[in-house]
Order: structure tokens, then C-alpha cells, then sequence
């Protein structure tokens, strides 16, 4: 089944936002300053969504993982899609 190109618009859209340098991975300070922009959240928060997922463990996340993680968490992402 082909996926919405509005989903891949705002998954795109989504993690070029937390991508802040542009290099193509979304390192764990990235994504504790994009989510921090939200609201509150503890170096232990942003840990434990590192730790799930990035799934080859080095330390950042590909597009490829956090494809896999929004494709996993449609409804999580379309709330963030109307933020960003």
C-alpha cells in the first residue's frame, strides 16, 4: 500500500525541523532542543526516545529510523506535523 504524500511531506517536514544543522541525522542535543522548544523535557526523556529509536545505536537519527518510528506512530506524528 502506497503511503499519503501528505504524511511523507510532514514527515519530512518534521525531522528537518529537528535536524537543525542539516547534516541528515538528528543527534540526541538536536532532539532535546527541538522538544524542548515544546515544553519541558529531562536529558533522561530524551534519552529514552534515543534509545528507541536509533535503532543501530550510533548515537543519531537517520531519516531511515525515524521513517520507521513515524510509520510506527502515525497519529503521534501527524500531531506533531500541525506544530512544525
Amino acid at each position: 500500500m502506497a503511503e499519503d504524500p501528505q504524511d511523507i511531506a510532514a514527515r519530512e517536514r518534521i525531522f528537518k525541523h529537528f535536524d537543525a544543522n542539516g547534516d541528515g541525522q538528528i543527534s540526541s542535543s538536536e532532539l532535546g532542543d527541538a522538544l524542548n522548544a515544546l515544553g519541558s523535557v529531562t536529558v533522561e526523556d530524551v534519552k529514552k526516545m534515543m534509545d528507541e529509536i536509533d535503532t543501530d545505536g550510533d548515537g543519531f537519527i537517520s531519516y531511515e529510523e525515524f521513517t520507521e518510528f513515524a510509520r510506527a506512530n502515525r497519529g503521534l506524528v501527524r500531531d506533531a506535523a500541525k506544530i512544525f
